[in-house]
């Protein structure tokens, strides 16, 4: 199986990464620490204090919110820089977005807009070219890859994971099936920033929910082999269930497997039992009662989980690589 990105002609970071995904899987399991915009990347530095070592994976969003707020969009272009620096530091970035409804303008609150409802009509009219609401769509979008090109523009590949838990009806884009319904969507944004804005160091994730009641199959609403790189679920309620391994796994075909958020870090032993995780990451903040104990701190310096300090290429860095300034 071709080990290439789904992206033509993918930048050779973009290649080069997801070649050491492919080549890592089943080994060694990467420890990642997702962050939010407000507080940059300090929960790195937490992450340090708790463990003694960074987790490989630096993650952010993108964001839908007021400036100032938790979310806020007036922090993306901070996010940009932060993650170049942290890019030459030797972390994995992995960014996303809880994207604003179409037919709302930015900033929105995360219960009405993100979690707001999308009528049949307007989710007809959104996926349909020429349309109004597509074309308010691609504004929305068209903001998103300008940061993302900034990032092509410094070398940084980035782990892309777009209307993640879409299996679920939480966000506007959830449970929507059919050929015109998800996979739709998660196309045009494909072919939005690939073959329009010509975004090239993306690595793109099918980021689903862990299954459960009211949660559809992993394969409901995958978009093809032809759009998606990796394959990852989130975990907070079921557990690190077999089922949601086995399932992903078959549908994966080969293709890396991810925990794409986690609010349990999982266990030595899970690893074991599930080794082709490719990584975790860590949602919440680093500093939680479950992260404090001894378990958070052996699961860091288990030799089957890679840390900062154990990726191949910050190996042969110069000394202090391993103590980033957190800004």
């Amino acid at each position: 199986m071709s080990f290439e990105p789904v992206t033509p002609r993918a930048s050779k970071e973009a290649v080069a990464l997801l070649q050491y995904l492919h080549a890592i899987s089943g080994q060694k399991t990467l420890a990642g620490q997702h962050c939010v915009p407000l507080v940059g990347s300090t929960r790195l530095m937490m992450v340090y204090r708790a463990t003694g070592r960074y987790p490989a994976l630096f993650g952010q969003d993108f964001g839908f919110a007021a400036p100032g707020d938790w979310d806020g969009i007036n922090f993306r272009q901070r996010l940009v820089d932060e993650a170049i620096l942290r890019h030459h530091d030797g972390f994995i970035i992995t960014l996303m977005w809880h994207a604003v409804r179409p037919i709302d303008d930015e900033p929105v609150t995360f219960e009405e807009s993100v979690q707001g409802k999308v009528s049949a009509a307007d989710w007809e009219e959104l996926i349909t070219p020429g349309t109004r609401l597509n074309d308010r769509w691609k504004s929305q979008v068209d903001v998103i890859a300008w940061h993302l090109r900034q990032l092509q523009y410094a070398n940084v590949p980035v782990i892309w994971r777009p209307y993640h838990e879409m299996n679920g009806g939480w966000f506007w884009w959830g449970r929507k099936p059919g050929e015109r319904g998800y996979k739709a969507l998660y196309r045009m944004m494909f072919d939005r920033l690939v073959h329009y804005h010509n975004i090239r160091n993306l690595v793109w994730v099918y980021n689903c929910n862990e299954l459960g009641e009211n949660i559809d199959s992993y394969e409901s609403h995958y978009p093809g082999d032809d759009v998606v790189d990796i394959l990852a679920t989130d975990v907070y309620r079921q557990g690190f269930s077999q089922r949601d391994y086995d399932q992903l796994l078959a549908l994966a075909a080969g293709r890396p497997i991810a925990l794409g958020e986690v609010g349990a870090a999982p266990s030595i032993e899970l690893l074991h039992s599930q080794p082709r995780w490719a990584w975790f990451m860590s949602w919440g903040d680093p500093q939680g009662p479950w992260k404090a104990d001894d378990a958070y701190h052996s699961l860091y310096q288990h030799p089957r989980v890679a840390t900062l300090r154990d990726l191949p290429w910050v190996k042969d860095a110069p000394p202090g690589i391993h103590h980033p300034v957190i800004r």
